[in-house]
């Protein structure tokens, strides 16, 4: 376990989790479909400014990175897409594995972080990471205090009894940030320890949301006790001043590089490739903060938000993002947690 030395400057990070806007495919030249990773407000206020600044109609669908994947497996013989923009870089290692999306060489690469570009390296080429985070969790400490624990600082204090089916996960087939919680536990605690761990962790689930920030929400309304989440996903609701306190596990933790990909066999590549290398500037990267959106953006000139919880404070793994974001290894780690931990009793 340690540090990442693209953190050592004392970068910080935060959020995950987006929105809905239209779903029919465009066809015109001035058109873009995009498919978003992220949360809803960041989402908008990307395709809006986008919109505004070229000219070029984008038709927007918000979903979590994994079920993006899914959707662009299933359309491979007809693309309906152009871009995907955001989401845990997982998926879309796998994605451009499998041939899903293609290759492209932003000329904005000379301006980004490391990390950035070793996601489009270890893509080779057809992904490129445009914002970094921290996995966590976040816990309502109201819930907490009426449980009469003490606050959990690590992941083992999950497990406590008096948890039972007050903390809130998503589900690691749909959600991105729930498949780098399956991927961290593996390599933090080696395969066996980590389904033992999880096969526990299931005992105190109440449900395995859809959505990877989903958790967050409920977390901060009461409705769980603890949110396992990206911890800027957590802070969101932290800075709007609700009962939730994100925390950094004491035994380390995964973080993802959110990524973004262009579409194999898109019908506006020309926009779409616009679209990329705007993305990819101080300015588009920018609208993250006022979007609520606190993560580490990969542009090297770009705002980081005052309110993003500081990574390079956070005991972090050597997250191997080439190994677990393969096609085998994702395939196998999925279809074992279905079968080993998803399928057992409450």
């Amino acid at each position: 376990m340690k540090t990442q030395s693209w953190l050592a400057a004392g970068v910080f990070a935060a959020v995950a989790a987006a929105s809905p806007l239209a779903t029919s495919p465009a066809k015109a030249q001035g058109a873009l479909v995009m498919y978003c990773g992220v949360q809803e407000e960041w989402c908008r206020a990307m395709s809006t400014a986008f919109e505004k600044e070229t000219g070029i109609k984008v038709a927007m669908t918000r979903k979590s990175a994994g079920e993006i994947y899914a959707q662009l497996k299933a359309e491979s013989a007809n693309p309906r897409g152009d871009i995907w923009w955001g989401g845990t870089g997982d998926p879309h290692l796998q994605a451009a594995e499998e041939g899903l999306t293609q290759e492209y060489e932003s000329p904005a690469n000379k301006d980004l972080n490391d990390w950035a570009i070793s996601q489009w390296k270890a893509a080779k080429q057809r992904s490129i990471g445009i914002y970094a985070g921290a996995l966590g969790f976040g816990f309502n400490t109201q819930q907490i205090k009426s449980k009469g624990i003490a606050e959990p600082k690590c992941w083992a204090d999950l497990l406590d009894p008096k948890l039972k089916d007050d903390v809130q996960v998503a589900d690691p087939n749909s959600s991105g940030t729930a498949y780098n919680l399956l991927a961290t536990m593996v390599q933090l605690m080696g395969e066996d320890k980590a389904f033992g761990y999880l096969k526990a962790l299931h005992k105190n689930i109440n449900q395995y949301t859809k959505s990877g920030a989903a958790p967050a929400k409920a977390t901060s309304l009461g409705e769980t006790a603890v949110g396992i989440v990206f911890i800027h996903d957590a802070v969101v609701f932290a800075v709007q001043g609700d009962p939730i306190k994100p925390v950094a596990p004491c035994e380390g933790t995964g973080y993802e590089i959110g990524s973004m990909s262009i579409v194999k066999g898109a019908r506006n590549l020309d926009n779409a490739k616009k679209f990329y290398d705007w993305a990819l500037t101080p300015a588009a990267q920018g609208l993250a903060g006022p979007a609520k959106s606190y993560q580490v953006p990969s542009n090297k000139n770009a705002p980081v938000p005052p309110q993003s919880p500081k990574m390079s404070e956070m005991k972090l793994i050597d997250y191997d993002f080439v190994k677990y974001g393969s096609s085998a290894e994702r395939t196998r780690l999925l279809a074992k947690w279905d079968r080993e931990v998803k399928a057992l009793p409450k």
